[in-house]
């Protein structure tokens, strides 16, 4: 992965992350931030600059004497990592890193190259920071989280390293790494921007999307396995609704269940329509896949712009702005923790039709052996409702609130970083979510034989078939709901 300020994607966020990618910085962009810093010394002592020799927020009156620049660097850093709680997982930590490495490439921060080089080197060490989860509401940059990032890069705090908890002065002397020496303006460059919400917010996409494609197929076998009708998907009906992502689900849909036997064999039943959570998929699905589409469409302007202040541009004017707050992602977060709890609604009413003796012909909640004695799937709904249930609560959207930091200085913030946390638990909960609906299609599915579906849901079928067991009693299915979530994360290259 080259680093040039320009052109990370989503998909780059979570390989480097998850996938342990390296990363380079590309010589050119080098060449630029030396220009770039050069253009803040030429002006940095003849002029009063925003946290080159000023202090921060609502103590921006304060001026600094030009022997403390560098001092004032450190002491932000220190002050700021007020972050307390649970730390982020590392994955998650490398997303956010990868992120501020990339806004400060594009050289508007005045930064000197090494800055940069030196977030890489922990990235290719895997020499992740401890960062505490709270702290950020999301508006002069996640603040307390990347001050614990820049921590560890002047050498103090913890990290992750080698698969345990170490301090950051023993992990950089083992490897031979000399801590960061901050020089004007480079403390704050490393604190501002809104790297922490958008790291958590690339890596929640990028699985939703991947996951996606793989909850069609699902969808497609749950309304096979139900004897559901593909009229509802004739792609007439959706041209008069012209909304891409309803008619891209509907074609799906259709080439899922092509030449399926099941549906061939009830074509002459009596049912007039088919409940909603069968009949409506495209038109729901259809709008959690725009969203999705729109969400990382934003994800990746936010990832390859400046969000520092001030900025500082080739002329050596440095300007104030606001480009820290989070707004743009605070509320694509919560748009899209929205659209994937009402998905996971609809996934949760299908798992009951899967089960529920009241609403199929299939066996008493899905039990093989004698019903009564066993009890099969049941309890598979349960955990499904309380998922769905808990993404409700959690679903509630961040962006709506504000509260005033620094002195009133700072009176109206995204609280982005909460969206972006609250979002990577529903998408958590939201992938469980369908895997038990997997998982229970593919046993509703294995009553339907030896009629077959149509291809794309045969293959699935047979994957599912090659690694889980046939049972005539009840059991720990446990085991089985964690290889269906593994199936469907290997299809989806996650």
């Amino acid at each position: 992965m080259v680093l040039n300020g320009n052109s990370l994607t989503v998909e780059n966020v979570y390989n480097v992350a998850f996938k342990r990618e390296r990363v380079e910085i590309a010589p050119e962009t080098v060449a630029h931030l030396n220009k770039s810093r050069k253009a803040l010394e030429n002006h940095q002592l003849e002029k009063t600059i925003y946290g080159v020799n000023t202090g921060f927020g609502i103590l921006a009156n304060k001026k600094v004497s030009p022997e403390k620049i560098e001092e004032l660097q450190v002491n932000i850093v220190r002050s700021h990592a007020a972050g307390v709680g649970t730390p982020l997982a590392p994955e998650l930590v490398r997303a956010v890193m990868l992120i501020r490495a990339n806004s400060l490439c594009k050289g508007y921060s005045g930064i000197r190259p090494v800055v940069v080089e030196r977030i890489v080197d922990f990235l290719n060490h895997d020499i992740i920071p401890v960062v505490p989860e709270q702290g950020s509401v999301g508006a002069s940059g996640d603040l307390a989280p990347l001050a614990h990032i820049a921590l560890a890069l002047i050498g103090e705090g913890e990290v992750f390293f080698d698969g345990r908890k170490q301090p950051t002065s023993n992990v950089l002397q083992q490897l031979g790494i000399k801590p960061l020496t901050l020089a004007s303006k480079e403390g704050l460059s490393l604190l501002n921007g809104t790297a922490f919400m958008a790291g958590i917010a690339s890596c929640s996409v990028h699985i939703v999307e991947k996951l996606f494609y793989e909850s069609i197929t699902v969808a497609a076998m749950s309304v096979d396995a139900l004897k559901g009708s593909t009229s509802p998907f004739d792609l007439r009906v959706h041209e008069a609704r012209p909304h891409p992502g309803q008619s891209f689900i509907a074609k799906t849909l259709l080439k899922n269940l092509e030449g399926s036997e099941i549906r061939r064999s009830h074509l002459d039943c009596d049912r007039v329509q088919d409940p909603y959570t069968l009949r409506t998929i495209p038109q729901v699905y259809g709008a959690v896949y725009d969203t999705i589409l729109y969400v990382k469409k934003v994800l990746e302007i936010e990832i390859n712009s400046a969000t520092d202040n001030p900025l500082i541009f080739e002329n050596g004017d440095a300007i104030s702005g606001g480009n820290f707050h989070g707004e743009p992602i605070a509320l694509v977060m919560d748009f899209l923790s929205i659209a994937l709890t009402d998905m996971a609604n609809m996934m949760e009413r299908r798992i009951d039709r899967l089960v529920n003796p009241k609403l199929n012909d299939l066996p008493d909640f899905l039990t093989s052996g004698e019903e009564g004695l066993n009890s099969g799937y049941m309890l598979w709904q349960y955990t499904a409702a309380a998922l769905a249930s808990e993404n409700k609560t959690l679903a509630h959207p961040a962006s709506a609130d504000s509260i005033p930091t620094s002195g009133f200085q700072e009176d109206h913030v995204s609280m982005g970083a909460w969206g972006a946390r609250k979002l990577w638990r529903i998408v958590n909960n939201w992938s469980q979510i369908l895997a038990i609906e997997a998982l229970l299609a593919y046993r509703a599915m294995c009553f339907r034989k030896p009629l077959k579906s149509g291809k794309k849901i045969e293959e699935l079928f047979l994957q599912f078939q090659g690694i889980l067991e046939d049972h005539d009693k009840d059991r720990y299915f446990g085991e089985e709901f964690k290889t269906a979530l593994s199936l469907l994360k290997d299809r989806a290259n996650l």
